[in-house]
């Protein structure tokens, strides 16, 4: 199992599309599967995966960006969103929060 770190705004996003319970799920769930969903070109890494929402499909669900630095065994999740508030962020974004958040 890898450790599941939560940035702020991933906190912020999550608290807005799940509750506890679900939230809790989900980061079992990545922490067991460090390499799930898609590489995001030109982000340097990070990763987009699709979860599901309580009463949608993982179509209309939830989308997290995250990024693992498996060397050191984290898995930084850097924010949460549902596809109704954004399909796709941008690249510059994702490289600027993640080179913000993991250093």
């Amino acid at each position: 199992m890898h450790t599941v770190v939560q940035s702020a705004i991933f906190e912020r996003y999550a608290r807005s599309i799940w509750n506890d319970a679900e939230l809790d799920d989900f980061v079992s769930w990545i922490a067991a599967h460090p390499l799930a969903g898609d590489v995001i070109p030109e982000t340097g890494g990070c990763r987009k995966v699709r979860w599901a929402r309580a009463g949608m499909g993982k179509r209309s669900g939830a989308r997290v960006v995250y990024f693992n630095t498996l060397v050191d065994g984290r898995i930084w999740l850097l924010i949460a969103h549902s596809k109704a508030k954004f399909d796709d962020l941008p690249h510059a974004f994702l490289n600027q929060l993640r080179e913000t958040i993991c250093g």
